[in-house]
């Protein structure tokens, strides 16, 4: 069995830092791109960074220049930082993955995890 745990929320003033932490654990293959998710209250999931297995980024607008994705293929871990954070970052951040496991063959499944609450004050 596999599983995606995110961990790293909090509550933080404006121009602070987090550092979120998705985890994948179980009989893993290996963990294909992987993106972080975040949705505010009353309005969409959005997509805030990707990282592809060879290690492309890709970062929404209003993220660029303050967030950084990164991942350990080691340890099956992807992580967020997040600097200069603004109150408009509050959102429940949501961790994404294709993930490849044997089961009498190999499948790949796309996996989220529960999701870690950010609360940034002004």
């Amino acid at each position: 069995q596999v599983q995606l745990v995110e961990s790293g929320g909090g509550l933080v003033a404006a121009g602070g830092s987090l550092r979120l932490s998705c985890a994948a654990s179980g009989s893993i293959v290996s963990v294909n791109d992987v993106g972080w998710y975040r949705q505010a209250p009353g309005k969409q999931r959005e997509l805030v960074a990707r990282v592809t297995t060879g290690g492309s980024t890709n970062y929404a607008d209003s993220v660029k220049g303050r967030f950084t994705i990164s991942r350990d293929n080691a340890k099956n871990t992807v992580c967020l930082q997040m600097n200069s954070l603004k109150p408009e970052d509050t959102a429940v951040y949501y961790c994404n993955a294709v993930i490849t496991y044997y089961s009498g063959g190999y499948r790949a499944i796309d996996y989220w995890g529960q999701g870690t609450q950010v609360t940034v004050s002004s």
